[in-house]
């Protein structure tokens, strides 16, 4: 397969084949060089094709939590009082703006996440500038 910029779902699904032949191709080789190029042009196709919803943000909580081994009681100095922690996280109480920023800033979960609503969407990154030859 010639390498070049992907633009369509059959070239998609030409690419994706050819990286299952040459998956094992070892590093610094035509084929890993091949393999290499083959997955940055498929990661680019599909960051600009492929919208990625966003979790809720209860669940991104919960899931940092997860992470680092946090309690509930972990986050009372950014939501609040336990009661206030156990109600965010039941989904009885919507998290604040302050309780946003402080989550964002403690925990590193990103506030278009913790500002967004169930379905929404990354914005699709900007397409890859083709080089002329």
């Amino acid at each position: 397969m010639r390498a070049k910029i992907i633009k369509t779902e059959a070239e998609h699904a030409q690419a994706l084949k050819r990286i299952e032949q040459i998956f094992d191709a070892k590093a610094g080789t035509p084929q890993g060089d091949e393999l290499e190029l083959l997955t940055m042009l498929v990661e680019q196709f599909e960051r600009t094709t492929i919208p990625i919803d966003l979790p809720d943000p209860i669940s991104a909580i919960k899931f940092r939590m997860e992470q680092q081994g946090l309690k509930n009681k972990d986050l009372v100095a950014y939501i609040g009082s336990p009661s206030k922690v156990s109600e965010v996280l039941s989904g009885q109480r919507t998290l604040s703006l302050t309780m946003m920023r402080k989550l964002a800033k403690g925990l590193g979960i990103p506030a278009e996440v913790l500002l967004g609503e169930r379905g929404g969407q990354l914005p699709p990154a900007p397409a890859m500038i083709e080089v002329l030859k």
